[in-house]
């Protein structure tokens, strides 16, 4: 049985952006002043499977559907969700939208640009000096896909998804403001009205 908490509906917010480009930290400091708001960290879930290394891309298959089941049961409890994920297909993003529609929540979604360059070059300066596994997972999937080319064909995959996501409101993330820009995505989150429950 789920029991709604609050007086608003639910929310699920996509942070997509590039790799390096602030999503995790965004959304741990989002969550932060929200009680029961919950990071679901995908690539959190994924670290938690058996071996995925060895097959990474059925691994973040597995780990995105134990994300939908987690994300539909909190937010269906009336808890807010909030998604830091790389993005350039929208196969995703339609099952997360289609996750919160069914549970009666709504879907926010939202994408970080910052430029080519800034994205190479931020993602080299955290494998260099990694916070976390995480990071160094990440570092490893790209050189194994080709390091810095792979990078770029990342990068130039997200802004093609982008032209194709209307929905999608745009911030600009600034490298080393995670103020600024977690104060954009407050502003945003502030003028989407919730749908009441």
């Amino acid at each position: 049985m789920c029991i709604a908490y609050v007086d608003e509906m639910a929310r699920l917010v996509l942070l997509n952006g590039p790799p390096a480009s602030g999503k995790s930290t965004l959304a741990t400091r989002l969550v932060r002043t929200r009680p029961m708001a919950l990071n679901l960290d995908i690539d959190l879930i994924r670290g938690q499977l058996g071996a995925w290394t060895d097959s990474p891309a059925d691994a973040g298959v597995v780990a995105r559907r134990l994300a939908i089941a987690m994300a539909a049961t909190h937010l269906g409890d009336g808890h807010d969700v909030v998604v830091p994920q790389f993005l350039a297909h929208p196969e995703f993003i339609v099952d997360l939208a289609g996750t919160a529609r069914r549970v009666g929540a709504d879907f926010v979604e939202i994408a970080l640009i910052v430029t080519r360059t800034e994205t190479i070059d931020a993602f080299a300066g955290r494998s260099a000096r990694p916070d976390n596994q995480q990071h160094r997972d990440a570092h490893a999937l790209v050189e194994r896909s080709g390091g810095v080319a792979a990078l770029g064909e990342m990068y130039d995959r997200y802004i093609e998804l982008l032209e194709t996501r209307p929905n999608a409101t745009r911030i600009e993330a600034r490298r080393g403001d995670v103020e600024g820009t977690l104060r954009a995505i407050e502003k945003i989150l502030a003028t989407v009205p919730r749908t009441p429950v």
